[in-house]
C-alpha cells in the first residue's frame, strides 16, 4: 500500500509541522483530520466530523484524545496542542488594505481588530518517533520503558471513528490515561463552554452524549477496557488553531472532557485497547442501547478492513507500483461521497469545507472516476446532474442545507459534455453508448437548445455562433468572487474558455447524433461557424496568445490561464502555430510549480500572496493566485503541441515534480486548491481539492504514461 512516513527529528519541531496535515473520509461526507504531530490547526479538524445528512450538515463530535503515561513516579504527557495564552498588543488590519466594496458590503465584518493571544505549546511530539499515513493514520511514541502505537481510521459508509492502541511495557507497572475531547459544533465554527452542553450517560464501557441543542443526536464512545474517572476540569478551553489565526480570526475552540479512561498495564506486558466513537440519529433506531461489545482488537480489525479497501482501489486502478499514480488514486477516493437526497454518488469539490459543485465535478470527473476505473460511480455522477438540468443548465452547486440547487454557472453545463465524451472514451462498450443515449443524451440536447436560444444569467448565442454570458453582478465563470456589488473579475461577454467548451460540446454532439442515427449536419455547421468566428476575434497578435474576454468592441488582453483550454480540449480550433504560441505564453508567465497562475505577474492587478483576512484573500483569489487544477490542462496542451515526443514527456514530468514534493507538505498525499503566485508557492485554500487531484491524475495517465 501507499505510505508516507515521517520519523525521528522530522517530528520534533512544533512550528515546522503544525501545517502538515492529514485527512481521512468516510464516503458519506464525514471526515477526520489533524496535523502529523497530533495538534489541531483549524476548526475543520477532529477525529470524527460526522455528516448528519450525507454529504452535508457536518458536525465535529469527537475532537481528539490526549494520552498520559505514568510509570515509576514519572509522568509522560503525550498531549500535543496549542492553547491561547495572554493577550498580545491589539492587532488591527490597516483599513487602507480593505477594498471599499468590503466596507460597503453588509455581509463582511471589516472589524478585524481582534486581540491576538500568545500561543502556549504542549509538546508531546517530543516523544513521537514516527507518523505514518496510508489512508489510515498511525502515531508511534516512546516514553520511558513504554512503546505506544496509536492507529486511527474512519469506517466507510458510517459516522464511526476507531482508535487501536498497542501499549508495550518493557518496565514496571504502568498507568495509561486516555482523555477523550468531545464536541458538538458545525465544522466551520468554534465551541465555547456555554454552547457545549450535553446530557451525559455513563455506560459499562464508555459513555453517551446527547447535545442539548440537538436531542435527536447520540454520540457514543466505547472502550474495550479501563476505568472511567470523572475529571475536575469539564472543559478544555481556548485551544488555539494556527491556520485560523493566520486568517486574522481568534481561532479558538473548546472541548467537553467529562472522563479520563485509566488502564493499568502490568510490568513487562503488552495490551491492545480499542476505542470506538460513533454518531447515530435517534430516528435511525437503537436510541439508547449500549454500543456493541467492543473487544481489544475491534478497532484493529476495522482498520485492517479500511486498509484492504484502499488496496483494492489501488489494484482496481491498475497502475502497478507507480507511486505517483497510486497516491492520486488514494487521494481521489476522498472526494467521492454518497448523497442522500439523490441516492447516488457525488463529488465533494474540496476538503474540508466544499460540498458538490457542478463545474468542479465535471472537471475532476475523468481523474477521480475514469482514471481510477470506478465506472459505476461515474455513471451515478452523470445521472445525478442529468436529473437536475433546469432551463438547459447543470447545477452550479448543491447547498449545504439541502435547499434547491443553484444554477449560476455558464461552464458547468459545457464541461458536462466533456465528461460524457470522456466516459465513452474510457468505457467504450455498446452498453455505455446505450446508457448515455437513454439517460443523458436528452439532457445534452436540452442544454444546446437553451444556450442557442438564451437562458438565465444572460447566457445566449450571438450571431457569430459564440456564447455570451453574465451581466451586472452575476459571476458565471469559474473566476467568480463577488462581495456585495464588487465583482473582482467580471468577465462579462464572451470568455475564451466558454467558446472553447462550446465548440467541443458541438463537436461531441455531431459525433453522438450521428451514432444515434440523428442528423448531425446542424451541429457540424454551427461548430464551423464557431471556429471561424473564434479564430478571427480571439487571436491577440501583439502578445501571441488569446484575449481572455471579448465584449462588443472591448477585448481584455490580460494574460490569464483560461486560454489553455482552447488547446487542451479534445477538439481544437486554433492553427498549430497559434496553439504552440499560447502554450509558450502560459508557460512563461503563468506556470508556478503545483499550479498555473490566474493572472500574469506583469499585470498591475497581480496579487502575489493569498493570505490574511477574507478581504485580502478574495482580492488575490483570481488575480495571481495559482490553481492546482489548471496544471492538468496545461500539461495536456504542452504535450499535444509537442506530439508527445520523448523530450516533451521528460519536460512534462518536470512540470509535475513539484506536486510529488507537495504530497509531503500540506495535506499528506493530496493536492491543495491553490498556491501563492510568488515563490515558494505555498499551498493555500482547501488542503485537498478534487479538481487539483483529478486533473493531475488525468493528465498523467492520458498524456504521460502511454508515452513514457
Amino acid at each position: 500500500n501507499m505510505e508516507f512516513r515521517f520519523s525521528g527529528e522530522q517530528l520534533k519541531s512544533f512550528t515546522d509541522n503544525i501545517r502538515k496535515e492529514w485527512a481521512m473520509t468516510n464516503g458519506i461526507g464525514g471526515y477526520a483530520g489533524s496535523s502529523i504531530i497530533g495538534a489541531h490547526n483549524r476548526t475543520h479538524q477532529a477525529y470524527l466530523i460526522a455528516s448528519l445528512h450525507p454529504p452535508v450538515e457536518r458536525y465535529a463530535v469527537f475532537s481528539k484524545t490526549n494520552e498520559r503515561i505514568v510509570q515509576g513516579g514519572r509522568e509522560y504527557d503525550l498531549e500535543t496542542s496549542q492553547h491561547a495564552g495572554e493577550a498580545l498588543a491589539e492587532t488591527v488590519v490597516d483599513s487602507a488594505e480593505v477594498p471599499d466594496a468590503y466596507k460597503a458590503a453588509d455581509t463582511v465584518e471589516v472589524a478585524s481588530d481582534f486581540v491576538m493571544r500568545k500561543p502556549i505549546y504542549k509538546q508531546g511530539n517530543r516523544y513521537l518517533n514516527e507518523f505514518v499515513y496510508d489512508g489510515t493514520v498511525l502515531f508511534r511514541y516512546q516514553a520511558g520503558d513504554v512503546k505506544l502505537t496509536k492507529h486511527l481510521a474512519l469506517v466507510q459508509g458510517e459516522n464511526t471513528a476507531v482508535i487501536s492502541y498497542v501499549i508495550e511495557n518493557a518496565g514496571d507497572e504502568v498507568e495509561f490515561f486516555i482523555t477523550p475531547l468531545m464536541n458538538y459544533r458545525d465544522h466551520s465554527a468554534g465551541s465555547t463552554p456555554e454552547n457545549l452542553q450535553f446530557e451525559l450517560k455513563k455506560l459499562e464501557k464508555g459513555f453517551q452524549l446527547i447535545p442539548k441543542q440537538q436531542p435527536d443526536v447520540v454520540i457514543s464512545l466505547a472502550v474495550s477496557e479501563g476505568i472511567l474517572e470523572e475529571r475536575s476540569e469539564l472543559y478544555d478551553i481556548d485551544m488555539q488553531l494556527q491556520t485560523e489565526v493566520d486568517n486574522e480570526t481568534p481561532g479558538l475552540d473548546c472541548h467537553y472532557t467529562p472522563y479520563d479512561i485509566r488502564i493499568v498495564i502490568p510490568a513487562h506486558a503488552t495490551r491492545e485497547v480499542s476505542l470506538v466513537c460513533k454518531v447515530t440519529l435517534k430516528e435511525a433506531g437503537r436510541p439508547d442501547e449500549d454500543m456493541d461489545e467492543v473487544q481489544p482488537d475491534t478497532a484493529a480489525g476495522l482498520i485492517r478492513a479500511q486498509q484492504e479497501y484502499y488496496s483494492r482501489l489501488i489494484a482496481q486502478a491498475g497502475y502497478g507500483d507507480d507511486d505517483f499514480a497510486n497516491t492520486l488514486v488514494l487521494a481521489s477516493n476522498q472526494f467521492l461521497a454518497y448523497r442522500e437526497s439523490t441516492g447516488l454518488m457525488t463529488v465533494l469539490a474540496g476538503l474540508p469545507w466544499f460540498t458538490d459543485w457542478g463545474r468542479d465535478t465535471m472537471i475532476a470527473f475523468t481523474g477521480l472516476t475514469l482514471a481510477t476505473k470506478r465506472y459505476d460511480e461515474a455513471k451515478d455522477i452523470l445521472k445525478t446532474f442529468a436529473q437536475y438540468v433546469h432551463h438547459g443548465m447543470v447545477p452550479n452547486m448543491f447547498p449545504d442545507n439541502g435547499q434547491e440547487p443553484l444554477y449560476n454557472t455558464v461552464d458547468a453545463s459545457l464541461w458536462y459534455f466533456y465528461a460524457v465524451y470522456q466516459y465513452l472514451n474510457y468505457v467504450d462498450t455498446p452498453e455505455a453508448y446505450e446508457y448515455i443515449h437513454r439517460e443523458i443524451y436528452p439532457a445534452l440536447k436540452e442544454i444546446i437548445a437553451a444556450y442557442r436560444k438564451g437562458t438565465d444569467f444572460s447566457i445566449y448565442m450571438e450571431e457569430d455562433g459564440l456564447i455570451h454570458a453574465g451581466s451586472g453582478v452575476d459571476q458565471v465563470t469559474w473566476m467568480d468572487v463577488r462581495v456585495g456589488d464588487w465583482v473582482v473579475t467580471p468577465r462579462h461577454g464572451k470568455p475564451v474558455e466558454i467558446s472553447a467548451l462550446w465548440y467541443n460540446a458541438l463537436k461531441i454532439m455531431e459525433i453522438l447524433s450521428g451514432r444515434y442515427g440523428e442528423d448531425s449536419a446542424e451541429y457540424a455547421h454551427l461548430a464551423e461557424l464557431v471556429r471561424t468566428s473564434f479564430c478571427e476575434k480571439f487571436w491577440n497578435p501583439d502578445k501571441g496568445c488569446l484575449y481572455d474576454v471579448i465584449d462588443g468592441q472591448t477585448k481584455d488582453d490580460s494574460i490569464r490561464p483560461n486560454q489553455i483550454y482552447a488547446v487542451s480540449l479534445p477538439f481544437t480550433m486554433l492553427p498549430d502555430e497559434q496553439a504552440r504560441s499560447v502554450v509558450q505564453v502560459v508557460w512563461d508567465q503563468l506556470y508556478a510549480g503545483c499550479g498555473i497562475r490566474s493572472l500574469s505577474p506583469e499585470n498591475k492587478d497581480y496579487h502575489p500572496i493569498y493570505c490574511g483576512s477574507l478581504p485580502k484573500r478574495d482580492a488575490a483569489y483570481h488575480q495571481g493566485t495559482a490553481w492546482g487544477f489548471l496544471l492538468g490542462g496545461f500539461v495536456s496542451a504542452y504535450l499535444k503541441v509537442n506530439d508527445h515526443s520523448p523530450e516533451a514527456v521528460e519536460q512534462a514530468l518536470e512540470f509535475l515534480a513539484p506536486v510529488k514534493q507537495h504530497f509531503w507538505e500540506n495535506c499528506i498525499g493530496s493536492i491543495c486548491e491553490i498556491f501563492d503566485g510568488d515563490e515558494p508557492h505555498l499551498g493555500r485554500g482547501c488542503y485537498a481539492q478534487a479538481w487539483s487531484v483529478g486533473e493531475t491524475l488525468r493528465c498523467y495517465v492520458e498524456d504521460i504514461l502511454p508515452y513514457k
